[in-house]
C-alpha cells in the first residue's frame, strides 16, 4: 500500500510539473501575442482616471502626506532610516518554482511579540515593536535607539489601526481622497503615454530579459500574477456585507468605457482626514478610459481558459500547516505585523518593464499579498529618501521619476489598469476585497524609498504561542520517569502517534530551520527569539526521542499484527516526510547531500567526524550562498553527526526507512 501511494504521489508530481511548464509556455505565447500591443492604463491626468478608480478600484484610498501630524511623519521616517543603519532590512532568500532567488528589496518584519509572516516558503520572524505595554513590561530585548524606532513604528500602526477603522464607517469612504489627490497630482506633470514608444521597445525582450542572482519582485513577476502558484486565492465578486462599498466589476468587453458618471465630494479640509458624512455633487466628465485595442479581442478566449485553468488549481491548493478554512476579519481593524521595505534602483543593476501595459519599470511585480485573514485592509506608508542632501525628487519632475503603484483587476484583460503616483510621505490603503479581487505592482522611481506595509497576518499557526502549545500536546504523550529519567510513551493509539509525528515534523521544518535559514539575523540586533528557540529545539529533541520509542514499539515482535501494522506505516509516512523535508533544506543550505554525506563519511570518517559535530559548518555549493555574509549565511540547524551520542536516532532517516519497510513487507 505504501508503494501504491508513493507512486500516486510521484505521479501527482509530475502532473504539477507538466502543468507548471504549460502555464509558462501559455504565458510567453500571450506575452507573444500581445507584441507593442498593451492593455490600456491611465493616470491622474488622463481623462477618466477618477471615473475608473470611483467603477474597479473603489476599494483604494490615497492619504496625502499634508494630512498626517507632521510630527509623526519625522519620528517614522528617523526610525526607518534608523533601522536600514542597523543593518535590519535585508533581501530574503525565498523559494520560487523549487529554486531560491534574492529578493530585490531589503526586508525585516515588526510586528506583536511573536508573531511571524510566511511568504514564498520563508518564515520571517517579528522584530517586536515596543508598545507601551511592552515598555511598561520591562521587555527590553534590543538597544535604546532600536527600540525608539520600533515604537517609532508601533505609533504609526496605532494610527493607521483607527484611521482605517473610521474610514469603513461610510460607504463613500474614498471619494473625497481621491477627488483631492487628482488635484494635486495634476500639478506633477503629463502622464506617460500608455502606448509609449519606450514601453513598446520594452514589451517584446522583457521575458527574456534575466539578472545574475535572479530577483523574485522584477524577474519573476509572471510568477506573482494571479494565475501564480504564490498568489493568494482570487475571488470572482466584491464581498457583500459589513467591508463593502459598492465596488463594480465588468466581465464584458467596453462596459468600463461605458459607466456612467459618478458623483464625488469636492469638499475638503487641509492637513486632516476629510469629512465623510455626506456626498456633495459635482458632474464628472462622461469619458471612457480608452478603447480595447482589437488584439484584446482576440486574445479573450485563450486568456480566460489559462486564467480558469489556473484559478481551479488555487482553489485545490492546501498550504502547510494551514488552518482548514480562511478566516475572515472582523472591525475593529487592527494590524499585528508590518513588512518593512527598502530598496535603491540605482543599486539594482537591472530591473523588468512591467509586461502587461507598459507603467515603466517594477520593483515588486504583479502580486496579491499573501497570508492575511480574509478581506482584511492593508495599509502602506511611503517614504522616498531625500535626494542630493535635502533636495528631494517631488515638484517639477515627471510622474516617471516618483514612485508609483498599479493595480488592475484580476482574471481581467478588458479593464483599463490603474497608476497612482506617490510622493513621500503618502499613505494608501487597500481594504474591502482589493487585495483579494484586484493584483498591485510597485513601479520603481529614482530615488530609493522605503515602505511600512501593515497586515492582519493569518497567525493561526505562525505565533509562538501557538507552537509552543503544539510541543506541550505532543509532549503530553511522554511519561519521564522521575526516578530513573527513563522516557515511554503513555498511548499507542496510531492517531495520537501519528499527530505526535506531525507537530514533529512541524516544529523542525516550520520554526526551527526556518529560523536558522537565515542564519544570524535576527539574534545580531534583537535577542527576542533567541530563548524561544532554544526551548524550542529542547521539545524538539523530546520528540526525537518519541519517534525511537515509537520505533521500538513497532519493531518489538509481540505486538498484535494489525495494530502493529497500523502503526508502523503511520511511521512509515511520517519518517518518509522528514527524510525529504531534511534533503531538500540541505539543499536549500547548499549542503552536502545526505546520501553524499554518507558515502564520503565511510570513506573519510576520521577526517570527517570533527567538522560534523560543528552544527554551523557549511559546505557551500550554492552561488547565492556564497554571496552573503557569514552572519547571514543560512545555517543547517539541527544537524548532527552518525555517532552523537546525545541524539537518539540518526539524521539520515534511510536505514531506519528500509527497516520499516521491510517490516510491512514480511506482514
Amino acid at each position: 500500500m505504501r508503494a501504491r501511494q508513493c507512486k500516486h504521489n510521484s505521479r501527482n508530481m509530475k502532473r504539477s510539473g507538466d502543468s507548471e511548464g504549460e502555464k509558462r509556455r501559455k504565458r510567453r505565447r500571450l506575452l507573444h501575442e500581445f507584441g507593442d500591443q498593451k492593455i490600456p492604463f491611465l493616470g491622474p491626468t488622463d481623462q477618466g482616471f477618477q471615473q475608473l478608480w470611483d467603477s474597479s478600484y473603489s476599494g483604494l484610498v490615497l492619504r496625502r502626506s499634508c494630512s498626517l501630524p507632521a510630527d509623526l511623519h519625522g519620528r517614522v521616517q528617523g526610525a526607518l532610516l534608523t533601522l536600514r543603519k542597523k543593518g535590519c532590512l535585508l533581501r530574503d532568500l525565498v523559494r520560487v518554482r523549487d529554486r531560491d532567488v534574492f529578493t530585490t528589496v531589503s526586508r525585516a518584519l515588526l510586528g506583536e511579540p511573536g508573531h511571524t509572516y510566511r511568504y514564498l516558503d520563508t518564515r520571517l520572524f517579528a522584530i517586536p515593536w515596543h508598545s507601551e505595554d511592552m515598555e511598561a513590561k520591562g521587555q527590553n530585548c534590543c538597544d535604546p535607539d532600536l527600540r525608539a524606532a520600533c515604537n517609532a513604528v508601533w505609533e504609526l500602526n496605532t494610527f493607521f489601526c483607527s484611521d482605517v477603522s473610521q474610514l469603513k464607517e461610510g460607504d463613500r469612504l474614498t471619494h473625497c481622497a481621491k477627488g483631492e489627490a487628482e488635484a494635486k497630482l495634476g500639478k506633477e506633470g503629463d502622464t506617460e503615454s500608455k502606448h509609449s514608444d519606450d514601453s513598446k521597445n520594452s514589451g517584446g525582450d522583457s521575458e527574456s530579459r534575466q539578472s545574475e542572482e535572479g530577483d523574485t519582485e522584477s524577474k519573476h513577476s509572471e510568477e506573482w500574477d494571479t494565475e501564480s502558484k504564490h498568489s493568494e486565492e482570487g475571488f470572482s465578486g466584491p464581498k457583500q456585507g459589513e467591508w463593502e462599498t459598492g465596488s463594480r466589476h465588468s466581465s464584458e468587453e467596453g462596459e468600463s468605457s461605458q459607466a456612467k458618471p459618478v458623483e464625488m465630494g469636492s469638499e475638503h479640509s487641509e492637513g486632516k482626514v476629510p469629512s465623510w458624512t455626506s456626498k456633495t455633487s459635482v458632474d464628472a466628465k462622461s469619458v471612457g478610459p480608452g478603447t480595447q485595442e482589437k488584439p484584446m479581442v482576440e486574445l479573450k478566449h485563450s486568456l480566460s481558459d489559462y486564467h480558469i485553468e489556473d484559478k481551479e488549481e488555487q482553489e485545490s491548493r492546501q498550504g502547510c500547516f494551514q488552518p482548514s478554512s480562511p478566516k475572515m476579519c472582523s472591525s475593529p481593524c487592527k494590524f499585528n505585523v508590518t513588512l518593512l521595505n527598502y530598496m535603491d534602483p540605482a543599486a539594482v543593476s537591472q530591473l523588468k518593464e512591467e509586461p502587461y501595459y507598459g507603467m515603466g519599470k517594477m520593483a515588486v511585480g504583479w502580486h496579491h499579498d499573501e497570508n492575511l485573514i480574509t478581506h482584511s485592509p492593508v495599509a502602506v506608508y511611503s517614504y522616498s529618501c531625500l535626494k542630493d542632501q535635502g533636495e528631494s525628487s517631488e515638484g517639477g519632475t515627471s510622474e516617471k521619476a516618483c514612485w508609483r503603484i498599479g493595480l488592475k483587476v484580476a482574471w481581467d484583460i478588458h479593464t483599463p489598469g490603474l497608476m497612482l503616483p506617490l510622493e513621500s510621505g503618502d499613505c494608501y490603503y487597500m481594504r474591502e476585497d482589493l487585495n483579494s479581487t484586484h493584483q498591485h505592482c510597485v513601479l520603481a522611481g529614482e530615488n530609493a524609498r522605503f515602505s511600512s506595509t501593515h497586515r492582519v497576518a493569518e497567525c493561526s499557526s505562525g505565533t509562538l504561542t501557538y507552537i509552543q502549545s503544539q510541543c506541550q500536546d505532543a509532549l503530553s504523550n511522554l511519561h519521564t520517569d522521575p526516578e530513573t529519567g527513563s522516557h515511554s510513551l503513555l498511548t499507542l493509539l496510531p492517531t495520537t502517534l501519528q499527530h505526535c509525528e506531525a507537530i514533529h515534523n512541524e516544529v523542525e521544518f516550520e520554526w526551527l530551520r526556518q529560523y536558522w535559514f537565515q542564519g544570524q539575523r535576527y539574534a545580531r540586533f534583537c535577542s527576542w527569539w533567541t530563548r524561544p528557540m532554544e526551548q524550542l529545539e529542547k521539545d524538539w529533541r523530546l520528540m526525537e526521542t518519541m519517534t525511537m520509542l515509537f520505533l521500538a514499539t513497532v519493531e518489538e515482535e509481540g505486538q498484535a499484527g494489525e495494530g502493529r501494522r497500523e502503526m508502523a506505516e503511520t511511521l512509515l509516512s511520517a519518517l518518509t516526510d522528514r527524510q525529504q523535508q531534511r534533503q531538500t533544506w540541505r539543499d536549500r543550505t547548499g549542503l552536502l547531500s545526505v546520501f553524499s554525506y554518507t558515502v564520503w563519511q565511510r570513506s573519510e570518517r576520521c577526517l570527517m567526524e570533527p567538522l560534523m559535530n560543528n552544527e554551523s559548518i557549511h559546505w557551500c555549493h550554492s552561488s547565492l550562498a556564497q554571496t552573503l555574509p557569514p552572519e547571514e549565511a543560512p545555517v543547517d540547524r539541527p544537524f548532527w553527526g552518525v555517532d552523537d551520542p546525545s541524539m537518539p536516532l540518526p539524521f539520515d532517516l534511510a536505514d531506519i526507512i528500509n527497516r520499516v519497510e521491510s517490516l510491512l513487507w514480511r506482514m
